[in-house]
């Protein structure tokens, strides 16, 4: 597995750009100020379509939404057993935390039962989510630690799996390493993406990334809910395994307060798998309901890649607009909804809303090819057309 090249020429057709539409509005009195554009699709475990707004062909990175499946691997292939994780360190290892010591301690208790330590991470450190951790790390002159960065649950993991593995600990992060490989084959069986077709970048954490379509990521997450009768049986029990860490701990995903993924799963009572990813990516997968009955995927991109104002505005109107988010849910997380536009005194002056209504007519376009089961994972990966439409990856 290699990481994609992009071609000299690929920004230099109009085009290759697909085209967004109008998803958020930032209005100031009587004006609308700025527009948030991008792409929504909702999709059934089987591939039907349900809704769609923009263009779901649209190819962009998974960024920490492939978490989940990052995690897969680790425990269908037995590693998580074999150390003896507990669901709580399973849920961390499909986090973005914000680096509490609720985080940090089950990081350390993974990286303990495997026999490393914090000095074997390879995802580095950066400022804690939290605030308050944040600044007590200020207050007291304190540099941030690797176990509070938001990926450390996702990287001890990985070192678990290359144990298990019999492969190298010190390049766990490297594109063809067995672990790595792992995760390709796992990414293109649940996307339905042949694994040669696949984009793949590097992440903000060092390790590699996904690219592959928004309508192939809300699939993604319709198969994490409702795994198809195709996968083996440890995969689909390893779906249920993390659905229901996830679910359960949803502190350990985000984090105690003012996450997104966390008041999501809380707010809907654990019928939700919720996982953001960086540069406005946002997927979802609703379990099998009265309103879902084999349950349904979500994923949206914002464009300008904004993950603040933009995307839990359009989060919250899609799920609403799904029939997903009841009264109760919908008032849990209303103030991801809708936010105020102040003046520097504080008087409001303007609002950020949805401005959307997703289309439920829908036709049904060119198909994804089926989920590739038994696709070999060492493959080189993303030589075909879809590196052409890349998103340059930051830190």
């Amino acid at each position: 597995m290699q990481v994609s090249q992009l071609p000299a020429s690929s920004d230099s057709s109009p085009r290759q750009i697909p085209a967004p539409e109008p998803l958020v509005q930032v209005t100031r009195g009587a004006i609308t100020e700025s527009r948030h554009r991008g792409h929504v699709v909702a999709v059934e475990p089987g591939g039907k379509i349900v809704a769609i707004l923009g263009a779901p062909e649209t190819v962009t990175f998974l960024r920490s939404s492939a978490k989940p499946y990052q995690a897969i691997p680790l425990v269908a292939s037995g590693a998580a057993d074999r150390f003896g994780f507990s669901e709580k360190e399973i849920a961390l290892a499909c986090a973005s935390h914000s680096g509490e010591p609720i985080h940090t301690e089950v990081a350390a208790s993974i990286l303990r039962k495997i026999g490393l330590g914090p000095e074997d991470l390879k995802c580095g450190t950066h400022e804690p989510f939290s605030p308050e951790v944040a600044l007590e790390l200020r207050d007291k002159g304190k540099k941030p630690h690797v176990l509070q960065n938001n990926c450390s649950g996702k990287h001890a993991g990985m070192l678990a799996l290359a144990l298990h593995l019999g492969a190298p600990t010190g390049s766990y992060d490297q594109p063809g390493n067995p672990v790595q490989l792992a995760i390709g084959h796992t990414i293109s069986q649940f996307s339905g993406v042949p694994i040669e077709d696949i984009a793949v970048g590097i992440d903000g954490c060092g390790v590699p990334v996904f690219g592959v379509t928004v309508r192939a990521m809300a699939l993604m997450y319709a198969h994490l809910v409702a795994p198809p009768a195709e996968f083996d049986e440890s995969t689909r029990a390893a779906c249920k395994r993390i659905v229901a860490a996830m679910t359960r701990h949803p502190e350990l995903i985000g984090g105690t307060t003012d996450r997104l993924d966390t008041e999501m799963m809380r707010a809907t009572e654990g019928s939700l798998v919720s996982k953001v990813g960086a540069e406005g990516v946002y997927t979802a997968g609703v379990r099998p309901c009265r309103e879902w009955p084999n349950g349904l995927g979500l994923a949206l991109k914002i464009e300008d890649g904004d993950d603040h104002r933009a995307r839990p505005t359009v989060v919250i109107e899609s799920l609403n607009q799904l029939g997903v988010l009841n009264d109760e849910s919908l008032e849990a997380v209303s103030r991801y909804a809708f936010f105020a536009v102040r003046s520097r005194s504080g008087e409001v002056v303007g609002e950020v809303r949805a401005s959307f209504k997703l289309n439920r007519d829908t036709s049904e376009p060119r198909a994804d090819r089926g989920p590739q089961a038994g696709s070999p994972p060492g493959v080189v990966v993303a030589t075909g057309s879809n590196s052409t439409t890349f998103n340059r990856e930051r830190q």
